[in-house]
């Protein structure tokens, strides 16, 4: 799992054992409280408004709760990771979140991610109406209702809040404050945030707002103003925030903290009445008022390189106070995408899980800023937008799957994020990437064989720069270049997971041979040959790593031995696999997977391998945080081998793939007591987008190619409208919980018996119709001249 470069790269772990009393809450939440908010008029589509209507954001915010599908995690003294959501309020792809914090990230990161709500937790500690990541552990301002006494942060005054009474929908979030008798709701422009604080009759009705742990300016303007400039980090420029209130406050004051003295904890504050400026470590204000029961005060915060500018953003976006007209917009906008992706049948909790994690899926990338809008860039340079420029993608992550999801939806934005990609190489001289793979390319190599018009000769120049280039983001690049494959350092001592030290080697080698496949792609399309030829020879790189005595991927040290001890079952960090075990790793050749059927010996030992791999018991002696949602030794919450479930397909046994895909859907996702549970970490999207995309019958298993493998779809019907107006729809006759396995299907009404399809199939708009049955045809998809496409041609090795 990843969470984007600008967070830290750690995991987490279960609370376990709750109470009756707590569980009852729980599944009492479950069946009655994740509805959103009632429809209203509108002359939109009423399956829309239906469609929004069902789903929750707070889905991806609780763990998973079954000891079988936990495997032997979390570390002790960590929680167990979620899906890491947040259930804030947003708009698609939003700049700005307003969002609950009950995670204290300022004192640690329990999870080692700066993620800020973990749904078990009982306390609330503020709420963000700042950007930020998805996870929004860095989001600024810091605010919260405080009804009485409070303290400077860190030390954070905290509110128990009532889970019955907590309520989240697309655009809007509410909670319940037992400890202030206070209701908070929050909802969202795309520039700004709106809170709505509902007080108890009270002489000091306070609000709190504080930068973080580097702090910045403060200034409180007037009666009804504070503005800051947090002190930026990593060489960037700080950003403005500015908050306004809907009524003056009746005092104020301002303060900071003081970095720690010698055995003082967390050291001391300087706190001042009626003092209007303040600066340092946490610097903050707070504002009073004298409110009756009911009474309401509102606060919306923007943010942007100046003030003026976060100023001029209020204003336009939230001229006025109406905070049931700003949560309209917000659920139109959801609405309207929604209406892009209708489906029917299936039960209540399935449509629920399908548009939550629609939701979860546009958290990303980021928009930075609208064309023609100010934004700061990777250099921090204020400059002025000539598109609509996005954010980083997490390649890493998103990469494997929601872009190929984004291309079907939204390819005008995908031109605009590999625009912004772009640009952003130009500025710092090298592609982007994220964590060890290279995977950008995956973006373009796919974008461009699903035909989204773009300059890709000009990305190619980076692309190529980051591929060849030694000082550039692939690490290990001249090992790499000059063997083949990438050797790991032994730790020493017991390399016990998920600690161990090294250079993921074997992972990377995998990983770096998968983009090197797409550049091998895009260069004979531009035509340049001699990298099309040296790319492709990269790409089978795979090979080096493959240990036929043993049948996995291994380790070698520097002089080209094999690692020993080696052990399978082992998921190590670092050394060898990346955040899986060799298990995990076998499975990472979505460019050719007909190659790996091959070293594995052919279709029957392949399949034989694949079945071990999801029915082997899941018992290392090693602690993975990353490793939740297991079956066998298949692990959903990661995405190393979020792809083998479908690689039956290429096998002849794709009824496996239809029989897996559904079990997991089914127990990987809200399978807990309160219905939000994810395995893992969604990652910005990349968990949810794997629940949406095989929800609806099919999965890109290598995002660089224009094809489809087929699992087994939930719904009856799913209609999915593309960005060129044209319409994907999948029917599944006969369709249930039983009939899972495709019995025969027709695509266009002309028979087809391949377990994939193509964008080209589908370009024009499409209808596969699957006819379902409770019994594997197994002869359906098998014929090996009907496999999905691989590097390696099919029928050159043992069948």
């Amino acid at each position: 799992m990843n969470t984007s470069a600008a967070n830290p790269r750690c995991r987490t772990s279960s609370i376990r054992n709750r109470s009756s009393a707590l569980a009852a809450m729980l599944v009492l939440f479950a069946l009655g409280g994740a509805s959103a908010i009632h429809a209203h008029d509108d002359k939109g589509s009423q399956q829309a408004m239906q469609s929004v209507d069902e789903a929750n954001p707070l889905v991806g915010t609780a763990p998973l709760d079954k000891q079988s599908l936990i495997g032997n995690a979390p570390p002790p003294g960590e929680p167990l990771y979620s899906g890491m959501d947040s259930p804030g309020a947003r708009l698609p792809h939003s700049a700005v979140e307003a969002a609950p914090v009950n995670n204290n990230l300022d004192l640690s990161y329990p999870t080692g991610v700066g993620t800020p709500y973990y749904y078990p937790n009982p306390t609330m500690i503020g709420f963000t109406g700042g950007g930020g990541s998805t996870y929004g552990g860095g989001a600024e301002p810091m605010i919260m209702p405080v009804v009485g006494d409070w303290t400077v942060p860190p030390d954070y005054a905290q509110s128990y809040y009532d889970k019955t009474r907590e309520k989240a929908s697309p655009g809007y979030y509410s909670v319940w404050l037992n400890t202030f008798r206070t209701r908070v709701e929050l909802t969202a422009t795309q520039w700004t945030s709106l809170m709505r604080f509902t007080f108890p009759a009270s002489h000091r009705s306070n609000v709190i707002i504080n930068l973080r742990r580097l702090g910045g300016n403060v200034e409180v303007v007037g009666d009804r103003t504070i503005r800051g400039v947090d002190a930026g980090w990593h060489g960037r420029k700080g950003e403005w925030f500015v908050a306004e209130f809907s009524r003056p406050f009746a005092s104020f004051g301002t303060f900071h903290a003081i970095p720690s003295h010698d055995d003082w904890g967390i050291g001391d504050k300087d706190v001042q009445a009626n003092r209007r400026v303040t600066s340092g470590s946490y610097a903050g204000a707070y504002v009073t008022f004298d409110t009756q029961a009911g009474e309401q005060v509102l606060v919306k915060i923007a943010h942007s390189p100046t003030a003026a500018e976060a100023e001029q953003r209020l204003h336009e976006e939230d001229p006025d106070w109406d905070f049931a007209r700003v949560h309209k917009q917000a659920r139109e906008a959801w609405a309207k995408l929604f209406d892009r992706v209708q489906v029917t049948g299936g039960t209540p909790k399935q449509r629920m899980l399908f548009y939550s994690t629609l939701y979860a899926s546009f958290a990303s990338p980021r928009l930075v800023a609208r064309k023609g809008q100010r934004f700061t860039d990777v250099d921090g340079q204020v400059r002025v937008a000539k598109y609509d420029r996005y954010g980083t993608v997490p390649f890493w992550d998103t990469g494997r799957n929601q872009i190929v999801l984004l291309m079907l939806l939204e390819p005008k934005m995908v031109q605009d994020i590999m625009r912004s990609e772009l640009d952003m190489a130009r500025e710092r001289g090298y592609m982007d990437t994220s964590f060890h793979g290279d995977n950008a390319v995956f973006l373009y190599d796919g974008a461009w064989q699903r035909g989204i018009p773009f300059d890709y000769a000009a990305a190619y120049v980076y692309l190529r720069k980051n591929a060849t280039d030694p000082n550039g983001p692939r690490h290990y690049l001249a090992e790499y270049e000059k063997n083949g494959w990438i050797s790991d350092i032994v730790p020493p001592g017991n390399p016990s997971p998920p600690y161990a030290g090294g250079k993921a080697g074997v992972a990377t080698t995998l990983e770096y041979a998968w983009d090197d496949h797409a550049m091998a792609n895009m260069a004979q399309r531009l035509g340049k040959t001699a990298d099309a030829k040296m790319f492709m020879g990269r790409a089978a790189n795979y090979h080096n790593v493959f240990d036929a005595s043993v049948g996995f991927m291994r380790g070698k040290t520097a002089d080209g031995k094999w690692i020993s001890p080696f052990d399978p079952d082992e998921p190590y960090y670092n050394f060898m696999s990346k955040e899986g075990s060799g298990w995990s790793t076998l499975w990472l050749v979505p460019q050719d997977v007909q190659g790996l059927i091959d070293l594995l010996s052919g279709r029957a030992a392949f399949n034989a391998k694949l079945d071990t791999f999801f029915t082997k018991p899941y018992r290392p002696k090693g602690i993975c945080r990353d490793c939740t949602g297991v079956i066998g030794q298949y692990v959903q919450g990661n995405q190393p081998d979020q792809q083998a479930a479908y690689l039956y397909d290429w096998s002849g046994q794709p009824w496996k793939t239809q029989a897996l895909v559904r079990r997991i859907l089914a127990e990987m996702y809200g399978s807990d007591a309160s219905g939000y549970a994810f395995p893992g970490m969604d990652d910005q999207g990349s968990t949810s987008s794997w629940y949406v995309l095989s929800a609806m019958g099919f999965y890109p298993v290598d995002p660089s190619m224009p094809d489809y493998i087929i699992g087994s779809p939930i719904f009856d019907t799913m209609s999915l409208k593309m960005g060129n107006g044209k319409v994907l729809k999948i029917v599944a006759r006969n369709n249930s919980t039983t009939n899972k396995y495709i019995q025969s299907a027709t695509l266009n009404g002309k028979p087809w018996n391949k377990p994939w399809f193509s964008q080209a199939d589908i370009a024009n708009g499409a209808t596969l119709v699957l006819t379902m049955g409770p019994t594997p045809n197994k002869a359906w998809g098998a014929d090996p001249a009907d496999v999905p496409p691989s590097m390696t041609a099919q029928g050159h090795g043992r069948q």
